[in-house]
């Protein structure tokens, strides 16, 4: 059985924390799962907290692009968190750009950029 990313959601916004080593089915399941979780939440935002990933390909990489896209479309803003410095280098040497996906360097501060896209969308400073 294939293994697949819990989904927390806290303050409207859903974390997705990667612990396991991700291959193209399961990351296709996680395409799937998060897109019917904003669906259904109506959640405003979306952490992707990669602190446990070592190492991406091309496919994962593509994957938060496609995760960001997918967000947009049910109107939330996604932050990746905890890149290492590895995988930045990696992701710049495969010349994969994260269009649309916002980063930071920890879990707190992603979360406070959402809650202020949040506010900020909602109308309040």
């Amino acid at each position: 059985m294939m293994e697949r990313v819990p989904i927390l959601e806290i303050e409207g916004i859903l974390l997705v924390s990667i612990q396991i080593d991700l291959h193209d089915q399961s990351v296709l399941a996680l395409q799937e799962d998060l897109a019917e979780r904003i669906s259904a939440s109506g959640a405003h935002g979306v952490v992707i907290d990669i602190s446990a990933v070592e190492i991406v390909d091309s496919f994962i990489g593509r994957m938060f692009a496609t995760i960001a896209s997918l967000s947009r479309l049910f109107d939330a803003d996604t932050v990746v968190v905890g890149m290492r410095p590895a995988v930045a280098i990696t992701l710049v040497e495969l010349g994969l750009t994260l269009g649309g996906v916002r980063t930071a360097l920890n879990l707190e501060r992603g979360m406070r950029i959402l809650r202020e896209l949040g506010a900020h969308r909602r109308g309040r400073p």
